[in-house]
């Protein structure tokens, strides 16, 4: 079966993005395609598939996330920015309210990061603090308290957003103990079923960076929702002040970020797009082959490069 495609990528995590309003592919199916197309020694390559679908009769839009795995997430927001562009390209709209898996974001064109770097701002929420809907045993609420079963010293803080973060403040990030935490969590032991995304957080002044090792993926350059739980929990624990704008870096780039109290978090990022173009995936072997690149955004990738290079030099 033949896939249209664009490459896209938001603060570095990056998707290939299928417009599926008028395809009828089973979960299963879907599945397949994922795998396939995120695969990084196959023709594309990515951190899962997002998919733009129309699943409500409410929104304009809905979108889907499938993880490299082939499981499905509750969201990924830096993968809404490039839907939301996407549907809004489709539909000639520059705001909508999006449908996601378990709940909605409202997403609007926003004032570009830099020159030319074309920038989507999403709202989510609200964070929701009580971990007995992930499950996770033992406990209702978790704000800077040790989990024993991670066996580790660390104190976590609990949070969905909608996808469960559990995340810890940290003098600097160790990559190996991430790791560990984030592979114990991904075994999906009796107490935590559903798997969790664990991130480090250092807080760098009034800004922060945040290291995930996000669920069905591994060690990752750059998560949304991970970030977006990172600033509340900054918030909640008094670390930063709510209703109040910071930066939250990644090894993939930067967004603007704010929390209510209310558990709402805002973040304004990149919605890069590098290339169209098609894509064979046979879903019986699940093999993707004879990718046809038919536009290239080398405009928007320059764009983003020197972003990076302006991190990197500052």
């Amino acid at each position: 079966m033949r896939f249209e495609i664009v490459k896209c990528h938001g603060s570095g995590n990056d998707f290939p993005l299928i417009d599926a309003r008028a395809l009828t592919l089973t979960d299963d199916q879907w599945s397949i395609v994922a795998r396939a197309l995120a695969d990084r020694s196959g023709p594309v390559g990515g951190d899962g598939l997002l998919l733009i679908e129309n699943r409500t009769d409410t929104d304009l839009f809905s979108m889907r996330m499938m993880n490299v795995d082939g499981s499905e997430a509750e969201t990924c927001l830096n993968g809404l920015r490039c839907v939301a562009r996407a549907g809004f390209e489709a539909l000639g709209v520059n705001e909508a309210t999006v449908g996601l898996k378990t709940s909605r974001a409202d997403v609007r064109l926003d004032p570009p990061l830099a020159p030319g770097v074309v920038t989507v701002r999403e709202t989510v929420g609200p964070a929701d603090l009580d971990v007995s809907r992930w499950p996770l045993a033992g406990a209702s609420r978790i704000v800077e308290a040790a989990i024993p079963a991670l066996v580790s010293a660390r104190l976590f803080t609990a949070i969905a957003m909608p996808n469960p973060h559990l995340v810890s403040f940290v003098d600097a990030v160790d990559d190996a103990e991430l790791s560990a935490v984030g592979a114990l969590c991904e075994d999906a032991p009796a107490w935590l079923p559903n798997r969790a995304n664990v991130s480090f957080i250092e807080q760098r002044g009034a800004d922060l960076f945040v290291r995930t090792f996000e669920r069905g993926v591994g060690l990752t350059n750059s998560c949304g929702s991970a970030m977006a739980a990172s600033t509340f929990a900054a918030c909640l624990t008094g670390r930063l002040a709510f209703d109040t704008a910071l930066r939250v870096f990644n090894r993939g780039g930067m967004v603007r970020a704010m929390a209510t109290s209310a558990g709402m978090v805002t973040l304004s990022g990149n919605a890069t797009f590098e290339w169209r173009g098609s894509v064979a995936v046979d879903l019986v072997t699940g093999q993707a082959s004879d990718l046809i690149i038919t536009e290239r955004r080398d405009d928007e990738i320059a764009a983003w490069a020197a972003v990076i290079a302006g991190l990197a030099a500052g």
